[in-house]
């Protein structure tokens, strides 16, 4: 991750040499990718595929050609599936790790001749879920034999119901070999390149009464509002809201925190209600704000103002952007997924980053 995987999908492209080029993206990276290529790659005619007179003239091109669509937007274009002897290039194809999802299928069936995948987080520390990808690298293997070569699984009973759940792996360095033998190449951030240090400070935050009482009895409330985890699920996301939304004591620290500094920050965040609070705070102290989360992407005072605070929703922004910019992201509650976690954390320790980064 940060290690300019772009550069390098992008030169392997072009050493393959194929006239026609498929790119899919995250749809927030699309105008990142278009602009990359219209300053690097001069050569090759730029597409963007979200726009359909523009994909119609991809596929009936005979010139030297990029086109570039987003992952949820494939399989709702069949028109991709007339396309052949093309270089297909994936940019974080972790998103095709649940080999059933539409995407996964519709891109597994398209008629590529070379495919390029890009990935800083490819299984986040789930084997299991390299299956697709592995499909895609020609490996030809079974999922059953692919789990039983592997996979270390057992049954539990849900409700009168067996489920199989993954505990634990085994011939990984076999698997390794394997993905070696078809092209993958793993790279670790400090065998390519010496980025700054990175720190974690650990803010300590006092629970609330409601979240101990929620915590011991599944049930609070707080004025009007009734919190009741009834199962498992309900039972996270209210003490991850009791954490978070309704907790004065981390409010004030928040407050405290950007108030102390002039510097240029990041916080990620989860729930709306959460931003709403915290934009609020960061308002009232005459911050700058920009934002990135699924309903705006606005980066212009990240961009200009060195002492702005950026809001990012995790689903929103932990993969893909470039905000070296700034060497501090604060964490103002936790996401569930490990490689949104790592991801995130790259967004400022990468290629062109010189200080110190702190989280």
């Amino acid at each position: 991750m940060g290690l300019g995987k772009t550069y390098i999908g992008s030169e392997k492209m072009k050493q393959l040499n194929k006239k026609a080029n498929l790119l899919i993206v995250q749809k927030s990276k699309i105008i990142d990718w278009i602009e990359h290529y219209e300053t690097y790659y001069k050569e090759y005619k730029i597409y963007n595929l979200r726009n359909k007179k523009q994909l119609e003239e991809f596929i009936k091109s005979d010139e030297l050609r990029i086109g570039i669509i987003n992952y949820e937007l494939t399989f709702r274009r069949p028109i991709l599936l007339e396309l052949d002897d093309f270089t297909m290039m994936l940019d974080e194809s972790s998103y095709i790790k649940n080999e059933q999802a539409k995407r996964s299928k519709f891109i597994l069936k398209l008629n590529y001749e070379n495919v390029i995948l890009l990935s800083g987080t490819p299984v986040s520390g789930k084997y299991e879920e390299l299956y697709s990808q592995l499909q895609l690298l020609n490996y030809d293997i079974s999922k059953r034999a692919f789990y039983n070569q592997y996979i270390i699984t057992k049954n539990i009973d849900v409700g009168g119901f067996p489920i199989q759940i993954v505990i634990g792996y085994k011939n990984i360095e076999r698997l390794k070999n394997k993905l070696a033998d078809h092209g993958a190449v793993f790279m670790k951030t400090e065998e390519v390149i010496e980025l700054p240090s990175q720190t974690d400070v650990d803010l300590t935050v006092n629970s609330t009464p409601a979240y101990k009482r929620f915590k011991r009895d599944s049930y609070t409330e707080l004025g009007e509002l009734e919190f009741i985890g009834d199962n498992s699920l309900t039972q996270m996301l209210y003490e991850r809201q009791l954490c978070g939304i309704y907790n004065k004591d981390k409010q004030s620290q928040f407050k405290e925190h950007i108030e102390s500094t002039n510097d240029r920050l990041i916080v990620f965040y989860n729930f709306t209600e959460e931003y709403n609070i915290l934009r609020k705070i960061a308002e009232d102290l005459d911050k700058p704000i920009s934002v990135v989360n699924g309903e705006k992407r606005d980066l212009k005072n990240y961009e200009k103002e060195s002492n702005s605070v950026t809001f990012i929703q995790y689903q929103a922004g932990s993969m893909g952007l470039n905000l070296q910019k700034s060497n501090k992201i604060i964490y103002y509650t936790p996401t569930l997924s490990a490689e949104m976690y790592m991801q995130s954390r790259k967004r400022t320790n990468r290629i062109g980053q010189d200080r110190p980064c702190y989280y």
